[in-house]
């Protein structure tokens, strides 16, 4: 091979290794948030109307019956000490989430849920209902018709029920009539938070982001919190810079950890895990008594008695033929499933193994069992 091509070759190698090591890497935009542009829960307690008496027995939920006394006195009509028997009526919780930056007059999507015994919220109505945020604020207004994702019928000796009745959706079925008092373009500095918070992650968004900009503006200030603080000559848009630095790509660094759920035996395992040399034996012996009495016939004319001679046979049997391996020191995770893989071991007993493994001191891993 020439000089030339032995050049072209390695040239070709290495934008091969750049390229997926390009790919590997996350946005920023994928592992962290800029702070202040979030969401804001809201809730609210109304009522539901219009139900084909699958609403709440009043007797039985007398906040209903209160809410609804009060809600017809507020229009006008007096009904104290009177026996309502309706089961049209239903009193539910209502929630949204309020996106950011919303203006007033947008409309957002809605949750609403049954609080009482009411079988179903199908066909109903939502009153007006003013959501509130945190601060005690009315923040939206939501009415309008629930789209249930269940149904449920009964006859007199049968019933079916499928999905959750008690619970819908009102597609843009709240109003915006306060907006959040955040103006971005008047920050100096920003505060970018990392969903999964790490020393090394935040080191290195920091790095990118200095060398996008080309000054040391970013630094971590925690393992959840970069500090970006804008240079005095930055005459831009802030929104253009953030939309750069969500584009920056960093290789996140996650720590060495093995979840395990015990109730379902499934076994998450990260790439940094390691193993330092370790002999790893895994049988299944069986014991399987059997009890075969026989029967003891005298010959004819013997004098004897027929008696009953107890035979108990015994069969062990050992499952651990192949079962023994020697796992080397510092393997990787997928030498080690295929290591574990090949001693025939299901998810249960390799929770035991890993467990066991790491009371030896020969797992560099956390083990987290959830």
């Amino acid at each position: 091979m020439s000089l030339a091509s032995s050049l072209r070759l390695i040239v070709v190698v290495a934008t091969a290794l750049v390229a997926t090591a390009a790919q590997s890497a996350s946005r920023i935009k994928d592992i962290a948030d800029f702070e202040g542009l979030r969401e804001n829960q809201l809730i609210g307690y109304g009522l539901v109307v219009g139900l084909q008496g699958t609403g709440d027995s009043l007797n039985n939920a007398p906040f209903t019956k209160q809410s609804l006394q009060a809600m017809l006195e507020r229009l006008g009509v007096n009904i104290r000490g009177t026996n309502l028997k309706t089961q049209n009526v239903a009193a539910v919780m209502v929630t949204a989430n309020l996106p950011a930056f919303t203006t007033q007059g947008t409309r957002i999507d809605v949750t609403v849920s049954a609080m009482g015994d009411a079988d179903s919220l199908q066909g109903g109505t939502l009153l007006v209902t003013p959501l509130i945020g945190a601060d005690g604020e009315v923040y939206a207004i939501a009415q309008g018709p629930l789209a249930i994702g269940g149904f449920s019928a009964q006859g007199a000796a049968a019933s079916i029920t499928q999905g959750v009745p008690t619970s819908g959706r009102i597609s843009n079925g709240a109003v915006v009539e306060r907006e959040l008092n955040f103006r971005l373009a008047a920050m100096t500095s920003l505060r970018i938070q990392l969903r999964n918070p790490d020393l090394t992650t935040a080191r290195r968004i920091a790095l990118a982001i200095n060398e996008l900009i080309g000054l040391p503006t970013a630094e971590p200030a925690d393992p959840a919190t970069v500090r970006l603080t804008l240079p005095r000559e930055f005459n831009g848009n802030i929104v253009d810079l953030m939309t750069d630095i969500e584009q920056l790509r960093i290789e996140p660094d996650l720590p060495a950890k093995i979840i395990i759920d015990e109730k379902s035996g499934i076994i998450v395992m990260g790439q940094n895990v390691k193993v330092s040399t370790v002999a790893v034996a895994q049988g299944n012996l069986t014991v399987t008594i059997a009890e075969s009495p026989v029967v003891s016939q005298p010959q004819p004319f013997a004098n004897g008695q027929t008696v009953a001679l107890p035979r108990t046979d015994v069969t062990v049997t050992d499952g651990s033929e192949k079962r023994v391996a020697v796992v080397p020191e510092s393997v990787t995770l997928q030498q080690l499933v295929d290591g574990l893989n090949a001693l025939g071991i299901g998810p249960r007993d390799l929770i035991s193994i890993l467990q066991a493994i790491k009371a030896a001191g020969a797992l560099q891993a956390e083990i987290e069992v959830i």
